[in-house]
């Protein structure tokens, strides 16, 4: 069986089965099952799909032995249609058709009625005595060998059938005469031999041996391989070819030809749906050369054939356990399935049937999980742009986060908030974005960026706020003075309406209308489901009370990163935030001088500086104070009950100060100093690599009454929300350390500060203090900093470009190409590294509990709503992972998935 290639199906048995797929391909596969259970399916062979890697392997080649097995095949189904390939008085004519073991629909080769020849054609004439149905056949086959074989266009061929349609004063391919269509044929002939050069081959084996060739080809064929792509299909051996004795539903009023699902595709409905034609054959079906017919109907033409098929599509859905896209053919007043394959489906369909099914006792409820993709509970949760919507993109990028977002072109966030404070709806168009950009970004109905990858700051926060973003898209060429951009020829300026496909990367020219998501009530079903069976808590990434009443609605248990810097931004806070960055250094290096002083002078002068700084610095935090504490309050009102995990302040200063000359000069004259302190400023805190800068911890190292104000800001927060009545779980995290000694050192700064509101307010809370391990040297020395840390939470965007030195805002530029290249199975910003950066987590996690045993860790990066970072942290022992409130039903779904994969 080793060296087998060729495995035979017919007469109620099959040398292969359902369970084969990968070696038959799903279509293979199921012809060999449904024949073993007596469904009248069509004879015929399936060539394996490991012979698509030896024929690519050997340059096109058929591997050694192949012919005699195909010819050894050829036989038997010859002597079980008791026919013959070529012969015209027992003419065999047979399909030749693809199919991999995950179902590609029409991504692959065809072909029908091969074997078809003008001796054999005369013989079908003799025998069925209808010339009309003969001629048909033929010039299907003659159009269809031509494109797909030989590569003679599918048009030459329509010109030809169609100026005999004019002639002959018909509308529809089915009205002409037979002697109409055997015109058709040698002008089709005609056709072929102008465009390929040689004759139309009249032996059926030569036929059969370049079909065979021509399905095997269109493995690789741009469509099949963009779709493998779209779809992240890979690992397959390629495609399988199977060879089936053709039925015919075009042989007159008796016969017809249709395809059928065992439910609603569209809306999960349990309901036969489908369609059919009388005297056709399958592609006018699909190809819309006529208008199909509600398969309901076909119980008023032919009763006993509907009949016979909807006993057919209950017992094959019965059988397989899930719903069936089936292909059926009726010759003659007799049906025969020519295929059967687990039916594509809508996320709302797919949701409601594995609902169903449980409900039905078809499935267990670890089946159903399964059933549902996260990609599709993706789509689910953003609106969406309608399918029957004209596009005209003009660029494409990175689908950085989903959705359909329509509207006007601005390019600074001050436009787009002012544009919307008027009613208009906005894209954000920017170079890339910053935190100073959250307010456009909040207006914004969607964000485009030119540079940037899939967790930049423009796709994290998008991701966050549930807002569509298009990243990274190379071709824009923005001009912010002139207000426009422009992709090749097209120039789009300011006002004018662009639409952003968020979840295809599409960026599309005019309004595209929008359809908005509901949730179900099978939805809500199906979620608890998957809590019922997942491991991993599912928190979210949310900085306001309205994220964190989204992400409750979503099914949240907690919030596992609140970042604190976004808060800075909002409204007027941004004046007292820049007022203590100019008097920061000030302050800093007048403590130092008081701590250094070489007698009372210096120490003097020094200490009449610092106190002015001091004044400048300590009153600027005390304004921030209570918006902190009013955001928190709203937070944990917000998360009664449920765990909040703070990130104390975590970028670089600098991201907080203009960049452009006008907004400095409006910054100097709003804190009464010279335009030249401000530019000076921003100089001196301009950093080569910020990301690895002086930021996070080393903030509070620097500026220790930073952490203090955010410590106490969450404390005094805490207290009041519990003195309404309500629990408070509050977790406080120290970002970015790299070792225990700067954990300690600002931990203790922060407990301090604590027990200060605790003495002031007489009053107590329970509280974490923990850290993210986002550093290498973090997760290396984990056994160390768990002793000073009560929980762990990976920030594995920084880990990852730390660990595999990438800049995450630049490597978007090529990591393409490693991709494609196979150097990475995928972009490790969008999928954890698993064998390099998940190495570090692993390690981190089990150092960490080797000294604190209930150690609860957890994931707050992107990672953290990926399905495939998802299962190994379940298999990591993680406590929970923490996404954007719009990929927590994601997160509850991969969890679930992880669990039942990983029992």
């Amino acid at each position: 069986m080793a060296d087998k290639r060729v495995y035979f199906f017919g007469g109620g048995k099959a040398e292969g089965n359902a369970k084969m797929k990968e070696l038959l391909g799903g279509k293979g596969a199921n012809l060999a099952e449904m024949t073993s259970l007596g469904v009248p399916v069509p004879p015929g062979f399936t060539i394996a799909t490991k012979v698509c890697g030896e024929y690519y392997k050997s340059g096109g080649k058929w591997p050694a032995g192949l012919d005699k097995e195909v010819d050894k095949n050829v036989a038997k189904l010859e002597k079980a249609m008791n026919a013959k390939l070529g012969d015209p008085a027992r003419p065999l004519l047979v399909s030749v058709r693809s199919g991999a073991a995950i179902s590609m629909p029409g991504m692959m080769d065809t072909v029908l009625n091969l074997g078809l020849n003008d001796k054999v054609i005369e013989g079908i004439i003799k025998k069925t005595g209808n010339a009309r149905f003969a001629y048909d056949i033929y010039r299907r086959f003659i159009d269809m060998f031509g494109d797909v074989v030989m590569g003679c266009h599918h048009e030459y061929f329509e010109e030809k059938i169609d100026a005999a349609k004019k002639k002959a004063r018909v509308e529809l391919d089915s009205d002409l005469s037979a002697d109409q269509l055997k015109g058709v044929v040698e002008e089709y002939k005609k056709v072929y031999k102008k465009h390929v050069g040689a004759m139309f081959p009249q032996d059926g084996r030569i036929q059969l041996k370049h079909a065979i060739d021509a399905v095997f080809g269109s493995w690789n064929a741009p469509r099949a391989v963009k779709y493998r792509q779209l779809n992240k299909i890979t690992g397959l051996l390629g495609t399988a070819v199977n060879v089936q004795a053709m039925v015919f539903g075009n042989m007159g009023d008796d016969c017809g030809t249709g395809v059928c699902f065992t439910r609603n595709p569209s809306t999960g409905k349990k309901e036969f749906y489908g369609e059919f034609l009388m005297n056709a054959q399958g592609e006018d079906v699909v190809a819309g050369i006529r208008t199909p017919i509600e398969l309901k109907k076909l119980a008023k033409v032919m009763p006993h054939a509907y009949s016979q098929l909807t006993r057919l599509m209950t017992r094959l859905e019965k059988h397989y356990k899930d719903m069936q896209d089936m292909e059926f053919t009726i010759q003659e007043g007799v049906l025969y399935i020519l295929q059967t394959r687990t039916g594509k489906r809508t996320a709302e369909a797919a949701i409601k049937i594995a609902v169903d099914m449980v409900n039905e006792r078809l499935i267990p409820k670890k089946e159903a999980v399964n059933r549902v993709t996260p990609e599709q509970l993706d789509r689910l949760l953003h609106p969406h742009f309608d399918p029957k919507a004209k596009r005209e993109v003009i660029a494409k990028g990175l689908p950085a986060s989903p959705g359909a977002a329509v509207g006007q072109v601005v390019f600074t966030a001050d436009v787009a908030e002012a544009w919307r404070d008027k009613g208009k709806k906005v894209v954000l168009v920017r170079k890339e974005t910053s935190p100073e950009d959250i307010g456009g970004m909040d207006a914004a109905e969607g964000i485009l960026t030119a540079f940037g990858g899939m967790t930049s700051h423009a796709a994290v926060v998008a991701r966050g706020m549930g807002k569509p973003c298009v990243a990274g898209v190379a071709d824009l060429s923005i001009d912010y003075n002139a207000k426009k951009f422009a992709v090749g020829r097209i120039t789009i300026k300011q006002g004018d309406w662009i639409s952003l496909d968020g979840s295809s990367g599409e960026v599309m020219k005019g309004q595209l209308a929008t359809v908005a998501p509901t949730m179900s009530s099978d939805f809500n079903r199906f979620m608890r489901i998957c809590d019922r069976i997942r491991i991993l808590g599912v928190r979210t990434n949310a900085d306001t009370p309205e994220d964190s009443k989204r992400a409750r609605q979503f099914g949240a248990e907690g919030i596992g990163l609140c970042r604190t810097e976004h808060m800075f931004f909002e409204g007027e806070r941004i004046w007292p935030v820049r007022q203590m960055i100019l008097a920061a250094d000030e302050y800093a290096l007048m403590l130092r001088k008081i701590e250094t002083a070489q007698n009372a002078n210096e120490a003097k002068a020094a200490a009449k500086e610092h106190a002015t700084a001091k004044k400048q610095f300590e009153g600027a935090l005390k304004q921030l104070l209570p918006y902190q504490r009013s955001d928190f309050e709203g937070i944990f009102k917000a998360m009664t009950g449920l765990p909040v995990t703070v990130r104390l302040l975590d970028p670089p200063l600098h991201e907080f100060l203009p960049q452009d000359d006008a907004s400095q000069k409006e910054m100097a004259k709003r804190l009464g100093v010279k335009p030249a302190v401000v530019k000076e400023k921003v100089a001196q805190l301009h950093e080569f690599n910020p990301m690895l800068g002086h930021r996070g911890c080393r903030l509070a190292v620097t500026y220790p009454a930073i952490y203090r104000m955010q410590a106490r800001a969450i404390i005094e927060a805490a207290l009041k929300i519990r003195k309404a009545g309500k629990k408070v779980l509050p977790e406080i995290m120290i970002p970015l350390i790299g070792g225990v000694a700067e954990l300690k050192m600002v931990k203790d700064q922060v407990i301090e500060e604590i027990n200060a509101v605790f003495k002031e307010k007489k009053s107590k809370i329970e509280y974490l203090v923990g850290t993210m391990i986002e550093v290498p040297r973090a997760a290396l020395t984990a056994d160390e900093v768990a002793a000073e840390a009560q929980f762990f939470s990976f920030g594995t965007n920084d880990l990852t470009q730390m660990t595999m030195g990438f800049s995450r805002d630049d490597a978007g530029k090529f990591l393409g190409e490693y991709v494609a290249k196979g150097i990475y199975a995928a972009d490790p910003f969008q999928s954890l590294d698993q064998t390099g950066v998940g190495k570090l987590v692993e390690m981190g996690t089990k150092l960490g509990r080797s000294v604190r045993k209930k150690l609860k860790v957890g994931i707050c990066g992107e990672h953290g709503g990926e399905p495939a970072s998802i299962d190994f942290c379940h298999r990591v022992g993680m406590n929970y992972v923490s996404c954007s409130p719009f990929r927590v039903p994601i997160a509850r779904l991969a969890a679930a998935q992880a669990a039942v994969r990983n029992a």
